[in-house]
């Protein structure tokens, strides 16, 4: 079997090393955000761009993070981190992660979208490159915000 490559090329031009046989998977995007309201424990799901019915939501299966309910980290002036996988199409549901998570099967999106509480909750949301660029990222991102380069993130809303 033969490698192709042992380095690769970044997209700031630098080339970086590559162990033989590892290719490189981007990882999820770092989105930071701010609601009008406290939603850290209700369910997100996402809407259309018209708002008018859910296009993606999660199975009662998969409300988790890293093992545990996939709830925002709180971070410093009110921002959180989503754990969840949320867009600028997010509404949050009146049901919590817990009881979410603890229903014997999912409901149907028709049902869901009757539950819904907030159909634009979003004061703010940006996203600061991809969670793998981070070592600590809650510290990383609370010093961004401290600091006000929380504004060189990519506005997303």
């Amino acid at each position: 079997m033969l490698i192709a490559c042992s380095r690769a090329v970044n997209p700031s031009g630098s080339a970086s090393d590559v162990k033989s046989g590892q290719s490189s998977v981007p990882s999820p995007p770092c989105i930071v955000y701010k609601t009008t309201a406290d939603y850290s424990k209700n369910v997100p799901v996402i809407l259309s761009d018209d708002k008018t019915r859910i296009v993606s939501f999660p199975d009662v299966k998969d409300v988790y993070f890293k093992g545990n309910l996939a709830y925002p980290t709180v971070l410093n002036d009110g921002f959180l981190l989503d754990n969840r996988g949320i867009s600028t199409n997010v509404a949050f549901l009146s049901v919590t992660y817990e009881q979410y998570s603890k229903m014997v099967k999912t409901p149907s999106s028709a049902e869901l979208f009757e539950l819904i509480i907030d159909k634009d909750p979003l004061k703010e949301m940006v996203q600061c490159g991809n969670r793998s660029k981070y070592s600590d990222i809650e510290y990383e991102l609370n010093e961004l915000i401290s600091s006000g380069k929380i504004k060189t993130c990519t506005r997303l809303k």
